[in-house]
């Protein structure tokens, strides 16, 4: 996963305030982790830019210098945020999600604002997240703050949901690690309702007895959590266990939390949880910043 010391945290940096919130957020992560910082602006040519009316070069001196500038504005926010911190500033010219894909392979993690303007205009509708989420090779942060233009959070506990599959390890892992640098709680919310429905509407008398469902759910989170608890004795765990949908669960639970993390994919209660629209309204709406972590797969 690339998580570690070894590893930078990367920040796509397009110019825009959400980005320079991302920035900050960044600058104290990595300064907790003992890691690097770097400063990656994707200098994306759009297409189909009529002949003629500027020159291709010209245009793209522009938007490169147009880049440098949001660099120094992003590096000077760094530096205000942790005293001594020397960021990397780096300029690729080339198409945003491709260029952040690539920075991921070496990267502890890969922070974005909420809001993009610029080379990230649109990051975070559609496919463009889908894809970063889906495919990228470290960690996903989406800083966010309780209302748009909000300086994130930085109180409360960790909040990380839980499916029960081996899928979700890595969401977990990357949960402790962060409430163990940050020396807070990590709450772990097992969400079971839609075990329930899918039974209900299956046919089964058994969707009317929740309580051998909620010992089976509780039973779960518990195994999924045993190894982790051993490794990080200094992070104190909640385990919650609710019936009610996931999405609603998480963000519930996040409204007092200074991060979200979530698994790239699920199953059981979790099942589509970043698929479509749910993982949409998770980058969208919660109202902490919000850490996809994928599956660890072969490189």
């Amino acid at each position: 996963m690339g998580i570690g010391s070894g590893s930078p945290v990367v920040v796509g940096v397009d110019g825009s305030d959400s980005c320079l919130l991302a920035v900050g957020w960044a600058a104290a992560e990595a300064a907790r982790r003992g890691s690097a910082l770097r400063l990656v602006h994707a200098c994306e040519v759009p297409s189909g830019y009529p002949a003629g009316i500027v020159d291709r070069q010209v245009l793209v001196a522009a938007l490169e210098g147009q880049g440098r500038d949001w660099l120094t504005q992003a590096r000077e926010v760094a530096e205000g945020a942790v005293d001594g911190l020397v960021p990397e500033v780096v300029t690729v010219t080339g198409p945003v999600v491709v260029t952040l894909l690539k920075e991921s392979r070496g990267a502890a993690m890969l922070v974005l604002g909420s809001r993009g303007l610029g080379g990230i205009t649109g990051l975070l509708v559609g496919s463009a997240a889908v894809e970063l989420t889906a495919h990228a090779r470290c960690p996903v942060v989406v800083v966010r703050g309780r209302a748009i233009g909000e300086v994130p959070p930085v109180d409360g506990p960790v909040v990380v949901g839980v499916d029960g599959t081996p899928a979700g390890e890595a969401a977990i892992a990357f949960a402790f690690e962060e409430a163990s640098v940050r020396r807070t709680e990590l709450v772990a919310v097992h969400a079971w309702s839609e075990l329930v429905l899918e039974t209900a509407f299956a046919g089964s008398a058994a969707a009317l007895d929740f309580a051998p469902l909620e010992q089976l759910a509780a039973e779960t989170l518990a195994e999924r959590l045993a190894g982790w608890q051993e490794k990080y004795p200094d992070v104190r765990v909640t385990r919650e266990v609710v019936r009610e949908r996931p999405t609603h669960a998480l963000l519930t639970h996040a409204g007092h939390a200074q991060l979200l993390v979530v698994g790239s994919r699920g199953r059981g209660g979790f099942t589509g949880l970043l698929l479509g629209s749910t993982s949409q309204h998770l980058l969208q709406h919660a109202p902490c910043p919000v850490a996809v972590v994928r599956t660890a797969s072969p490189r």
